[in-house]
């Protein structure tokens, strides 16, 4: 007894949903691998589920940017804006400009250079003999650069002396005046106790003469 037809719409039970469309998917993908390898077909298949998570199958001999490029021109469908289309000619002119510098560096390096010609070679002559010039003189630039810093050092280090000096002579010329004043208090608390140190005292009466 055979299965039944399903009837084709939307199954409302989300466990039965996400079970058919597994099944379903992993079905496809292997009808695509199928007909790439059985027919030497050129397929690109992308599937998104409800929850957003993408699920892709291309051939092996061509990309998803090569099919949507045939795409668009036997379809005759505009897949891209102007806006996209301009994004796009910019993207490939940095691609074109950035392998073109990395040609030139080699060349620059000295690798692959058997395939330019006397002109090319002389132009890269010329801009190596421009760099190692520019290179030479800022070399030379150290040396000024570092006479000037130890001249810069050695003026700081006199300004720093003289105020180091002049700070001694203060405090010399503090310490001198401690001292004197000092002194100064010391002989007149010397001279102020002088009285009382040789103060007389009075003269005892003799009593054996009152006898």
């Amino acid at each position: 007894m055979g299965r039944g037809k399903i009837e084709i719409k939307r199954i409302e039970n989300s466990n039965n949903r996400q079970v058919t469309f597994s099944k379903r998917r992993t079905g496809i993908l292997k009808k695509a691998t199928e007909i790439t390898v059985l027919c030497d077909a050129h397929v690109s298949l992308v599937i998104f589920s409800t929850s957003g998570i993408m699920h892709e199958y291309r051939s092996p001999s061509t990309t998803v940017i090569d099919i949507l490029d045939r795409y668009h021109k036997q379809s005759t469908k505009k897949l891209w804006d102007p806006k996209h289309e301009n994004l796009s000619n910019e993207v490939d002119r940095v691609k074109k400009e950035n392998d073109n510098m990395q040609i030139e560096l080699r060349h620059l390096k000295g690798e692959d250079v058997t395939s330019l010609n006397i002109k090319e070679l002389m132009a890269l002559e010329e801009t190596l003999e421009n760099g190692l010039t520019s290179i030479r003189d800022k070399k030379m630039e150290f040396p000024k650069r570092l006479k000037k810093r130890v001249d810069k050092l050695a003026d700081e280090n006199r300004q720093l002396n003289c105020i180091v000096n002049q700070y001694g002579m203060d405090m010399d010329d503090n310490v001198r005046e401690m001292d004197t004043g000092y002194r100064q208090r010391a002989v007149r608390d010397y001279n102020s106790q002088i009285p009382f140190a040789f103060r007389v005292q009075p003269i005892q009466p003799n009593l054996q003469e009152r006898i």
